[in-house]
């Protein structure tokens, strides 16, 4: 059968599969679910033909360290990096420089009184950081790849995660792979993702809004680098936005609201989790 040359731009690397047969693209978040079907892929010697990961730019520093020793696992057993993908100006451009476009949206910025730029921070009707850092980008290339290719994409969702899945490929739910089943495999594998899992619930940016106040405790206590930041980005908002749900990092929480809050807690309580 004759062989394609197939050559992404973006990973700037040469990808040979046998045409016309389908083309496989695996989507990489990098915590326990998706890292442990990668791996399980590679050891039921499933076909492999890109790995795809949407840097945030906000990932934690431990997640990057993983990436890397994932990405020499995967160099070493098929020949392939994980295609980075990126928005090109990112998240603290999004939060508080894109300008606003939309007529409806300046006339909200208006009625509110605050600035024609920025998201500020992501809200629940409006997270616009998942949808323009991860799945607008996983989305573009998926479906380019779909198109161009006859990709089928496959996606790390748990087994007890069912109810997400939308039409993909999802391995670990044929495989009956739990959450708690894949992290105690990538563990077993010598992929301990940074120890994140030691400490918090989800791997996910640190600066989410939408973490649970004892995660953003674990955050202040185990990476007070990060949590300066955090405050950093806050002030700024509260700034820029003021009182109005976009400069509000909680509804009730401001995050220096939380750092005296903690500061007293771990006086009263001696800094148990």
């Amino acid at each position: 059968m004759k062989k394609t040359q197939f050559h992404s731009k973006r990973s700037e690397q040469s990808v040979v599969f046998d045409s016309p047969a389908q083309y496989h693209a695996v989507s990489l978040s990098g915590g326990k679910d998706s890292t442990c079907m990668l791996l399980m892929m590679i050891e039921k010697q499933m076909p492999i033909d890109v790995v795809l990961f949407a840097d945030t730019g906000m990932e934690f520093p431990e997640m990057y360290g993983h990436l890397e020793q994932l990405e020499k696992h995967l160099q070493r057993e098929r020949g392939l990096s994980i295609t980075i993908l990126r928005h090109p100006q990112g998240f603290e451009y999004l939060m508080f420089e894109e300008p606003k476009q939309k007529a409806a949206s300046i006339a909200n910025r208006k009625q509110m009184g605050v600035p024609l730029c920025g998201n500020g921070w992501p809200g629940i009707r409006v997270r616009w950081c998942t949808g323009q850092l991860k799945t607008h980008l996983i989305a573009k290339e998926v479906n380019q790849l779909k198109a161009e290719k006859n990709a089928l994409h496959y996606v790390g969702i748990a087994a007890d995660e069912a109810q997400r899945c939308k039409g993909d490929q999802y391995p670990l739910v044929e495989w009956g792979i739990t959450e708690s089943e894949a992290l105690q495999h990538c563990y077993a594998r010598g992929f301990r993702i940074g120890n994140l899992y030691e400490i918090y619930h989800r791997a996910s940016c640190w600066c989410c809004p939408f973490q649970r106040i004892g995660e953003l405790r674990k955050l202040r206590r185990h990476h007070l680098e990060l949590w300066q930041q955090l405050m950093d980005m806050d002030n700024r908002a509260l700034a820029q936005f003021g009182q109005t749900p976009l400069g509000r990092f909680k509804e009730n929480w401001t995050v220096d609201q939380l750092d005296k809050r903690f500061a007293k807690e771990d006086l009263l309580f001696g800094g148990d989790e």
